[in-house]
């Protein structure tokens, strides 16, 4: 059974910064297409990035603008978001997911597997 645990979150003033933390257990997780997502109430989960098992990464620039970062170390089966010069409109939910089919993709469909979130919350 594969489980993801995000941890990380919390308040941050804007222009601060956090880095969120994504463990999985089970499975193989070098293998896995991994990804962070947002979402806030009342809408759709959004995209912000993903990375392949090899370092391939696809991101929404239109959502982060060269201020956040997505890495992963194999080693120690975990996923980063550092996410820099936040802003109010960052506050989101935030959750990790991952999938097994190496699609590196925005679509929140083809992620099999799902954290339970972080919550992230920008003060102006």
């Amino acid at each position: 059974q594969v489980q993801l645990i995000e941890s990380g979150g919390g308040l941050a003033q804007a222009g601060g910064s956090l880095n969120l933390s994504c463990l999985v257990s089970g499975g193989t997780f070098s293998t896995y297409v991994m990804a962070w997502f947002r979402q806030v109430p009342e809408k759709d989960r959004e995209f912000v990035a993903a990375i392949h098992g090899f370092g391939g990464r696809l991101t929404n620039e239109d959502t982060i603008q060269g201020r956040f970062a997505i890495s992963r170390d194999n080693t120690k089966n975990t996923l980063y978001l550092q996410m820099n010069r936040l802003k109010p409109e960052d506050t989101a939910v935030y959750y990790c997911a991952a999938n097994d089919k190496h699609r590196v993709t925005m679509e929140p469909s083809a992620y099999e597997y799902w954290g339970q979130g972080t919550q992230v919350t920008v003060s102006s």
